[in-house]
């Protein structure tokens, strides 16, 4: 059975188009030959060995494991698509990385560290990505909301857990961050994220705000989709 646990783990894996979590993996047998978690984490790491030498891996990420390109590879497969990799202002990176490292956070709390006003379309555009969420609202007046980022985000970004950000300590320079995250950073970091003018929920609006606030526009390269 153990071969044959490999190979439905294989096909799974490739079908899914999505991470597959050890349990969800378990849910694909019959409840009286479902192979134990220990089994098929075994046959897991039986998958993992056999791309050792093939131009795809295993990675295991937040929702579980999926089969991904190596990276190393991306300059040669990238070329299978016309369009451009979606790029990320540095307003948007400073955003995602203030939230990702001392979350929860409001807009407000975000613009007090950045020091202008949170363009509506970052927060729009991370929220429509599905990296970051509402967790709550903070009690105070107006009790603006708190945002954290998700298990989308950990996924996008091949990591597991937080845990695995690389230690503030060791980035000096924003750019440092991006190479870490494997986020493409334009030269010019004075426009915000791609993404159609919608309200914001009324908290920390840039038209309201005494703050420098951000040049919204968006250059053409940015509109591509995640």
């Amino acid at each position: 059975m153990e071969a044959g646990l490999v190979q439905i783990l294989e096909g799974a894996l490739l079908a899914a188009g999505e991470p597959l979590s050890v349990q969800r993996m378990a849910l694909l047998f019959d409840e009286n030959v479902r192979p134990s978690k220990d089994d098929i984490r075994a046959a897991i790491k039986l998958v993992e060995e056999r791309c050792e030498d093939r131009g795809y891996e295993l990675v295991q990420v937040a929702s579980g494991y999926r089969f991904q390109v190596r990276q190393d590879l991306a300059a040669w497969v990238g070329r299978l698509w016309q369009e451009r990799p979606a790029r990320y202002s540095r307003a948007l990176m400073e955003t995602l990385s203030l939230i990702a490292y001392r979350q929860p956070m409001t807009r407000g709390e975000i613009e007090e560290i950045r020091g202008v006003a949170v363009s509506t379309n970052i927060i729009k555009t991370l929220l429509e990505r599905e990296w970051v969420r509402v967790v709550g609202h903070r009690d105070v007046p107006g009790r603006p909301a708190m945002y954290a980022t998700t298990r989308q985000f950990l996924d996008y970004f091949n990591l597991k857990s937080l845990d695995q950000l690389p230690p503030l300590a060791e980035i000096k320079e924003l750019d440092n961050l991006s190479g870490e995250l494997a986020l493409e950073v334009p030269k010019q970091a004075s426009y915000a994220d791609a993404a159609p003018d919608g309200d914001g929920d009324g908290e920390g609006e840039a038209s309201q705000s005494g703050k420098e606030t951000e040049d919204t526009e968006t250059p053409d390269d940015e509109q591509s989709a995640v």
